[in-house]
């Protein structure tokens, strides 16, 4: 076998990958803490456990082709104390639904993005949404697979210009002398992977 060759793995592999990570840190938020804030500013643990579910639901729609709606983010929180295992219900759907043939190719949406980027919007979220839930909830988070921090320092590249003016990504944070993949990812999206 050639040692050079680098295997590609699908979107769907890497959101299963990420979701591996995912829900025990989903699992793991307290009651206690969905008025905590979270190293997104404008969210609160709740907030972005809400925004969280939106995307997870919304990117369902894109793998499939459909038209999404980020229009109005419902509170699936409130009242509902099985919340926690709905969302790996839906993180469950999200995987499944990237895994279909066909899900990566073409365009989706309505920019009109090519598909496998959308994707890895997806997987940018359920990734980094999760760091930032653990970082708020006071839980470890185990990093992320090397796989999955390749797929995104790609699509942090090409997305990063456009989220810093929309205001997704922060300024980036200067990266510490022997950060691991991971810490300069998160600090190209504007956090702190050293401070609190």
């Amino acid at each position: 076998m050639d040692t050079n060759s680098v295997r590609t793995y699908g979107i769907g592999e890497l959101l299963g990958m990420a979701r591996e990570r995912a829900v025990p840190v989903l699992r793991g938020i307290p009651d206690a803490a969905l008025s905590a804030p979270t190293p997104c500013a404008e969210y609160d643990v709740k907030a972005l456990v809400n925004h969280l579910f939106q995307v997870i639901v919304q990117f369902q729609r894109l793998a499939a082709k459909e038209a999404s709606d980020f229009g109005e983010t419902p509170d699936r929180v409130t009242g509902s104390p099985e919340w926690r295992e709905r969302l790996v219900d839906e993180a469950d759907r999200l995987v499944a639904a990237w895994t279909v043939p066909g899900a990566e190719e073409g365009t989706t949406g309505a920019m009109n993005m090519p598909a496998r980027l959308v994707g890895s919007m997806a997987l940018l979220d359920l990734t980094v949404h999760v760091w930032d839930l653990a970082r708020a909830t006071g839980q470890d988070y185990p990093g992320a697979d090397e796989a999955v921090v390749a797929e995104l320092s790609g699509a942090v590249d090409e997305l990063a210009p456009t989220a810093r003016k929309m205001g997704v990504f922060g300024e980036p944070v200067p990266e510490a002398e022997g950060a691991s993949a991971f810490e300069r990812l998160l600090a190209r999206t504007g956090r702190d992977p050293y401070g609190k």
